[in-house]
């Protein structure tokens, strides 16, 4: 298995996934969130926060999923309140409206949630409804290898 690991996000891949873990650059005052991407295509250097420029090219054997951190004026909040990363979807946690954009016959699944005091949203999109039987297995997969650092004692949740 591969390893990613940065900005306090630590990966294993599973068997044809690919990823990256980065932060865009800062535009004006705004302070970049570290972004997770996994996918089990290939992920463009375009591509958007939630997938933009990348699930559309989703084949219905394909998934793609975000991690995305939110800041640390988030924790706490009612949003946020569900303590730790989901392990374990099922294939019922996934409907075709879930989808920022719906596209025909795929399906996607959402969780806000706290893990280690860094707030985060969990977004992943199958490339097919009909298979999300199937398909959730290697979500899971990776799910389960997926590790996210304490934020550091005094300091906001990003590591800067």
């Amino acid at each position: 298995m591969v390893t990613l690991e940065a900005h306090g996000i630590r990966a294993r891949l599973p068997l044809g996934f690919e990823g990256r873990i980065f932060r865009r650059q800062t535009v004006h005052d705004e302070v970049p969130r570290p972004v997770a991407h996994f996918a089990t295509v290939a992920i463009p250097p375009d591509a958007s926060d939630f997938g933009g420029g990348l699930v559309t090219s989703l084949k219905s054997t394909d998934v793609f999923v975000v991690l995305f951190e939110y800041g640390p004026e988030s924790v706490g909040r009612a949003l946020f309140a569900t303590e730790g990363l989901p392990r374990r979807l099922a294939a019922d946690h996934f409907r075709p409206y879930t989808l920022r954009r719906g596209l025909g016959g795929q399906s996607g699944t959402q969780w806000f949630f706290t893990e280690n005091g860094r707030p985060f949203t969990l977004y992943a999109v199958l490339g097919s409804h009909a298979r999300r039987h199937s398909l959730v297995a290697p979500v899971n997969s990776l799910l389960h290898h997926l590790e996210v650092a304490p934020a550091a004692p005094g300091r906001s949740a990003i590591h800067r």
